[in-house]
């Protein structure tokens, strides 16, 4: 942890609207977390008192100040969730992974949270990891997701698995290819869109391989928010009626070359996705 390191993203932040939070961002995308050490630097450099920066850390539920374990379980405790169970899911995590809520465990590969509200009442209770969504969880199932998680829910053979494949994609409004030759994700071109949420407004990259949940963003957007996504040369939105078979949030769709629409969920890192091929016309 170096103060060149700190220097560098003051040099690249300080005169922007936001650059304080940008460079919590960055700092956080590099460790982690928020190391007390480097908020210490930050404070000292920007000439704010330490109590205000700490101020914006836990006031962005996006920012963390201690390190997460490898795999991030998350019990919603919603009311919809509470009634069907949840409190007693959260017990059977906590007794099979000996923790409390908030705590990772010694060996830092899980740590177990628990949020609000997912927006997935109907579905409850639910319970995410890693970005994985799974409905109407009980107990019994608990010690089965554990094992899972510590396998790889994201554990995916992309080169030899035959139901993983690249799509060509274009905006179903203004018909323009949505394809980055220039941005390759998993070997491949990747698809280019622009993602909106709040005052979040910038580009975001997905792999062209359907089955591959790989993305690559500019800025880090919470687990569970559902966010708008754009077409980054007409600026309309990608919107679908269809719902997310996993969560229930709006999907966002893109028009597949040949005949065709992938549909994909709109919640931040939710798996939920639907194909729907169409024979070509010659």
């Amino acid at each position: 942890m170096s103060s060149q390191y700190i220097s560098e993203l003051m040099e690249k932040y300080n005169t922007r609207f936001g650059g304080l939070i940008s460079i919590l961002e960055e700092i956080q995308n590099k460790y982690g977390y928020l190391p007390e050490g480097l908020l210490r630097e930050v404070a000292e450099k920007t000439g704010k008192s330490l109590v205000d920066i700490f101020g914006i850390a836990t006031f962005y539920k996006a920012f963390r100040l201690k390190p997460r374990g490898d795999h991030l379980i998350t019990v919603c405790s919603g009311t919809a969730c509470h009634v069907h169970g949840s409190p007693a899911i959260v017990e059977e995590f906590k007794k099979k992974l000996g923790l409390q809520v908030g705590e990772t465990t010694p060996d830092k590969k899980f740590t177990l949270e628990t949020v609000n509200c997912l927006g997935s009442c109907a579905l409850g209770p639910i319970v995410v990891i890693d970005g994985y969504y799974f409905s109407r969880v009980t107990k019994s199932m608990v010690a089965e997701l554990i094992k899972r998680a510590a396998e790889g829910l994201d554990k995916v053979d992309i080169y030899n698995d035959k139901r993983i494949f690249p799509l060509e994609v274009k905006c179903p409004d203004c018909n323009h290819s949505l394809m980055d030759s220039e941005y390759k994700i998993d070997g491949l071109p990747s698809i280019r869109v622009t993602l909106s949420h709040g005052q979040i407004h910038g580009a975001i990259r997905l792999s062209c391989l359907y089955g591959s949940h790989t993305i690559h963003q500019e800025f880090e957007i919470p687990a569970g928010v559902v966010v708008h996504i754009f077409c980054p040369h007409c600026h309309t939105e990608l919107t679908s009626a269809s719902l997310c078979p996993e969560c229930e949030a709006p999907m966002f769709s893109m028009i597949v070359r040949g005949g065709g629409v992938v549909q994909v969920c709109s919640r931040r890192n939710c798996k939920g996705h639907m194909l729907e091929m169409e024979m070509a016309t010659i």
